[in-house]
């Protein structure tokens, strides 16, 4: 037995053992390349274009998406200047607004201050027409006194009040 298993070796199968193999290996290849390599080729052609197909959507998308970002950018930046705009525009109508209530408020004092004026000189002339009458009547009958008797002559009062009146302004200059 020991001269037996020398002259074989374990590692090479018998010569049947390999053809049988060999055809069942054929067979079995032929059905495989008939029926499943077809479906599986054609799975990992479906796979490659989904992936392929992913990225040049997820790569669009991503243009899209910077497209957008740009337009928000320009929108973001066209909001600010608009909002800088309106902020200067309300300055200035502001500004403008202040600068007119100003004018009509000194349009006011100036008027207030012409009325004011006006009553006063009106008031003044009345109280000189008063203090003149009050004054001629006054000196009439100082004149009446000093001289002893009436002076009914009214031309003749008039000219008595205006000399004595003019005297007064004279001195008081």
């Amino acid at each position: 037995m020991i001269t037996l298993a020398a002259e074989t070796n374990p590692l090479v199968p018998p010569l049947g053992e390999l053809v049988i193999g060999l055809i069942c290996f054929l067979g079995l290849f032929a059905v495989l390349a008939k029926f499943a390599f077809p479906n599986i080729n054609r799975t990992l052609a479906e796979r490659t274009d989904k992936i392929e197909g992913g990225l040049e959507r997820a790569a669009q998308a991503q243009a899209e998406a910077g497209e957008l970002l740009e337009q928000y950018r320009a929108q973001l930046s066209e909001a600010r200047l608009e909002a800088a705009r309106l902020r200067e525009e309300g300055r200035e109508q502001g500004s403008a607004i202040i600068a007119e209530l100003r004018e009509q408020a000194l349009h006011e004092a100036r008027r207030i201050t012409a009325a004011a004026q006006a009553q006063l000189d009106a008031e003044r002339e009345q109280a000189i027409a008063t203090l003149r009458a009050e004054v001629g009547d006054l000196s009439l009958r100082l004149a009446e006194r000093i001289v002893g008797e009436s002076v009914t002559d009214e031309a003749r009062q008039s000219r008595i009040i205006d000399r004595f009146l003019d005297e007064l302004e004279v001195e008081r200059l």
